[in-house]
């Protein structure tokens, strides 16, 4: 794979959108491409899944706390960190983040749906972070070409945009607008790139999330019945870039090849 980008959508079980009328974007891109019909979160709640996603570990997080706490930091290896090791590049764009490296709400974004705040590896240098986490209106000028683009891209819509605090339908229509521009654009015209969306958490009873694979390296119209976790999209990636496990949690989650081209 050449791109890999991720958008985390918030608080939906698989049951609240997988058939639902009110969510036809979503469920075209499932029926278009490939659906992990078994796939489930880590825990509970927002913060350690968005952890847990980035660095196979939840790092003893167990509430969505400030990143100002120092109980709250998470110093412990990271998809970043091993990206960067590897020659490639990165980059996290936050929807309403008003300024890059925000490590606060502010409006409608919030800091504990953007885990690259709670490592120190990135945070400790603010030239870094501010060129590697920013808003999502950075996107738009990154797609323009492949190069451009990142390897890695990791997008946080903002608490409206991703079903937190408004309907799914925002939600899907968000998504019918941002999820275009980035299979038509030269990363995904050009290369072998992949989007992943899936969901932080599940709601009510169930930890069971929608998540889809789209873009050409991933396959068509396809259905998994195999579990699948947070940790088994980590350990995907991992295995597609040669990239060392960052723990035991993605190192023996399954992996998701089945669903790739």
């Amino acid at each position: 794979m050449d791109h890999v980008v991720i958008i985390v959508m918030e608080n939906k079980s698989a049951d609240r959108i997988l058939g639902a009328d009110d969510a036809p974007y979503l469920n075209s891109l499932a029926k278009d491409y490939a659906l992990a019909g078994n796939y489930h979160a880590i825990t509970r709640p927002s913060l350690p899944n968005y952890i847990a996603l980035t660095s196979g570990t939840t790092a003893g997080i167990t509430s969505n706390c400030d990143p100002a706490a120092n109980t709250c930091q998470a110093d412990v290896r990271t998809i970043a960190g091993e990206i960067s090791r590897s020659g490639r590049d990165w980059r996290m764009y936050a929807e309403g983040m008003p300024e890059p490296c925000l490590a606060e709400d502010s409006g409608r974004y919030a800091v504990k749906h953007n885990p690259f705040m709670y490592y120190p590896s990135v945070t400790d240098d603010r030239d870094f972070c501010s060129n590697h986490v920013v808003p999502l209106d950075r996107l738009d000028e990154d797609l323009k070409t492949a190069q451009s683009l990142p390897d890695y891209v990791f997008i946080t819509p903002d608490m409206c945009s991703d079903t937190h605090d408004c309907p799914v339908r925002t939600g899907d229509d968000w998504l019918s607008r941002q999820v275009p521009k980035i299979l038509a654009s030269p990363a995904f015209t050009t290369k072998n790139s992949l989007l992943a969306i899936t969901y932080d958490e599940g709601s009510g009873a169930s930890n069971q999330v929608v998540t889809v694979l789209a873009g050409p390296a991933a396959r068509k119209g396809y259905i998994s019945d195999t579990r699948y976790t947070h940790y088994s999209l980590l350990r995907t990636i991992e295995d597609a870039w040669g990239l060392d496990p960052l723990t035991d949690n993605d190192r023996n989650a399954a992996s998701m090849a089945e669903l790739l081209d």
